[in-house]
């Protein structure tokens, strides 16, 4: 449902309603001008020296170098072997489990972890709890995610606290994917309560939260909401805390970055939903079988999804011309998932009310036509994801 009504990057194709993009004379957006800026202005060798005096600075100070958040996705994967074999780092690895972790990246952690040796701690958030959220943030924000994202940010700030490790290695950085950090102003960029307030928890604070989910008839223990709550400046401080991407430090190329953890540590890719195996060769976004359903949503409220993100990407690192992505776009992206189906029924909710909620928000000037809707194929292990119904696993 390629939309030919929006403008669009004429390099990349991204279209107006993506967040936080802007157009220059050429038509060309302001992403893929900090792609170029990247490739041909920043002194990656005296990024890398930064990065040497970075970790000298906290090695050995104590029970560990440093905190790797890790979900198993390319990303994570890469950057605590990347810390590990360029330097020999002791890192404590810190998981926030969100619940719709996949088997093949399962499978891919036991080896990661295994081949690797390191101490690992996960926390699993309540699931009651959990969903109560999701339909929350989904009704205020179309974003139910809010749990997610607010917990991989805050819980490994928490654990760096709870054992006075200062030092947290984060994977790419924002200006890959968004304007919110222009690449241009060639900045370290830090992931601090700034960052987490601005971008990753929808502007919803844990207490905010709580506020929103609790009530006399079905109460909620505030402390279930301590896991999504930032530290205080105050906690960060006194351990001396620097959160850094390390994407700000090396060239981030999810491609090459896939392709080495694949040779060095048998990481395995997989189905997204909705997206051609074969421009996901790099394996973005397989840890979640949530996520065609979050790619759904952002395409009926802006026209574009997760094929034509990846496409983007492509393009910009030369590996797709502009005319491939717009065929790939028009075939694949904003098909719906059969995991909107799991997740209406997590949430209590019909299809109908799905789309008007959704549709609420929409930006124009993009309008979706739902009679428009192709559907896309199950993924493989589709039939392996839990259920609140066991009777619908068919």
């Amino acid at each position: 449902m390629f939309s030919n009504q929006l403008k669009r990057c004429s390099r990349c194709l991204l279209p107006e309603t993506y967040e936080t993009i802007e157009f220059d004379a050429e038509g060309v957006c302001n992403l893929c001008r900090g792609a170029e800026f990247k490739k041909k202005e920043v002194d990656w060798d005296e990024r890398k020296k930064l990065l040497d005096r970075l970790i000298e600075k906290y090695r050995g100070k104590g029970d560990y170098d440093c905190i790797v958040p890790f979900s198993g996705g390319k990303d994570s994967t890469f950057q605590l072997y990347y810390l590990m074999k360029e330097y020999d780092l002791k890192p404590l690895v810190v998981r926030f489990n969100h619940s719709f972790m996949r088997s093949t990246l399962e499978e891919n952690n036991q080896r990661t972890l295994k081949k690797l040796g390191v101490d690992v701690l996960e926390f699993t958030p309540n699931w009651q709890i959990v969903k109560r959220l999701m339909l929350e943030s989904f009704k205020r924000k179309t974003d139910f995610c809010w749990h997610c994202h607010s917990g991989i940010y805050t819980y490994p700030l928490r654990i760096a606290v709870k054992f006075n490790i200062p030092l947290l290695f984060w994977g790419e950085a924002l200006s890959d994917l968004s304007g919110y950090y222009d690449a241009l102003n060639d900045e370290i960029e830090y992931e601090d309560e700034k960052k987490f307030n601005m971008v990753r928890n929808l502007g919803i604070s844990a207490d905010d939260m709580w506020g929103m989910i609790n009530s006399p008839e079905n109460p909620v223990d505030k402390r279930d909401l301590i896991p999504y709550t930032y530290p205080t400046l105050r906690d960060l401080k006194a351990i001396g805390y620097n959160s850094v991407c390390l994407g700000s430090f090396i060239p981030w190329d999810y491609t090459k970055n896939t392709e080495v953890i694949k040779r060095e540590l048998g990481w395995q890719i997989d189905e997204l939903e909705g997206v051609p195996r074969e421009i996901n060769g790099h394996g973005e976004k397989i840890e979640c079988f949530m996520q065609g359903t979050r790619d759904y949503i952002k395409f009926i409220k802006r026209g574009y999804s997760r094929v034509a993100q990846i496409n983007a990407f492509h393009v910009r690192s030369g590996r797709m011309t502009t005319e491939e992505a717009r065929k790939i776009d028009t075939e694949f992206d904003g098909q719906r998932p059969p995991s909107l189906d799991v997740f209406l029924e997590y949430m209590g909710l019909t299809e109908t009310e799905f789309n008007e909620i959704v549709m609420a928000t929409a930006i124009p000037p993009y309008h979706h036509d739902f009679a428009a809707n192709t559907t896309a194929k199950p993924a493989w292990d589709a039939i392996q994801w839990y259920r609140e119904d066991n009777r619908k696993k068919t």
